[in-house]
């Protein structure tokens, strides 16, 4: 095991882990770190707040756009707990996290990320997208966005037993 530079970007690896990767894992841990020292104490305002931080690190224009999906998600699905996960804003359901926002500055990328886990109710045939780039946002964006969002929530087509 050991440290080696990536010559394109300047950047160590270590066992195939960027330093943002490697960034983000521990971010996690400390995440889950304090969510079981609140235990049952915690609150959607601890999740609130720790997002809101989270958001006034990021660079202008990623904070900006992060900014504005924080509201579009919050009125949108207000059932929707804001928490950090892997150092991102992030809304979960029922403990399980729905959609992220992906700064472009954290992971050094050209463009930031919408993503959506499979707890998001998006299905849509065989294949349907479950991440966006974003670069700003327009105001059919948000519309689009928001109309994501409440899918997401939904329940899920109903099963036969």
């Amino acid at each position: 095991m050991k440290d080696t530079e990536n010559s394109g970007t300047g950047t160590k690896t270590y066992d195939g882990f960027e330093d943002e990767e490697r960034a983000a894992m521990k971010e996690r841990a400390q995440e889950l770190k304090k969510a079981a020292r609140r235990g049952s104490r915690s609150t959607k305002a601890d999740g609130e707040s720790e997002v809101l931080e989270k958001i006034a690190e990021m660079p202008e224009a990623d904070r900006r756009i992060a900014e504005r999906l924080h509201a579009i998600i919050r009125s949108t699905a207000p059932e929707l707990t804001p928490k950090t996960w892997y150092g991102m804003p992030a809304y979960a359901k029922d403990g399980k996290v729905v959609c992220f926002f992906q700064s472009s500055h954290k992971f050094k990328t050209r463009y930031s990320t919408l993503g959506f886990n499979d707890s998001a109710n998006l299905d849509d045939g065989t294949m349907w997208p479950a991440a966006f780039a974003l670069t700003e946002l327009t105001a059919a964006d948000e519309a689009r966005i928001s109309a994501l969002v409440k899918k997401a929530v939904s329940r899920g087509p109903e099963t036969a037993d």
